[in-house]
């Protein structure tokens, strides 16, 4: 799958979404060393804080089928008119599935016109993670 495929399934995710308080509705894919790929939508709630974001969506859906190493890559799309990146708690749910794995992802931070490509540790240098409690 390529890059551009990837963003195809996550803006198809998107479409999904149930944003019906802040109307953003966000998509992520997670494209995995095997070939395969999950996608995830967020999911709001009247109790603001109990929202789901899109790549924690993706996250649970892969660990509950049993995917838990070779993440490769993440991308992530919403309606801005920025790329946009994962929120702070977003990456560190990725870094806990890459660190499964012993990868550090490339995040494609998709907007209308543009795609930011980084890596996950540079969104969330020094993270804490499985290794912190050893």
């Amino acid at each position: 799958m390529t890059d551009e495929d990837l963003i195809a399934a996550a803006r198809a995710a998107a479409d999904d979404a149930y944003a019906p308080y802040s109307r953003f509705p966000v998509g992520a894919a997670l494209r995995f060393a095997d070939g395969s790929v999950v996608t995830g939508a967020n999911v709001e709630n009247a109790s603001y804080g109990l929202a789901l974001c899109a790549e924690t969506v993706a996250v649970a859906k892969a660990m509950a089928g049993g995917v838990r190493g070779g993440l490769e890559a993440v991308a992530v799309t919403g309606p801005g008119r920025e790329p946009l990146t994962p929120c702070g708690r977003c990456r560190q749910v990725l870094n806990e599935l890459a660190a499964l794995g012993g990868t550090d992802p490339e995040v494609l931070c998709v907007g209308p016109d543009e795609v930011r490509r980084t890596k996950l540790s540079a969104l969330l240098p020094h993270a804490f993670g499985p290794a912190s409690l050893d």
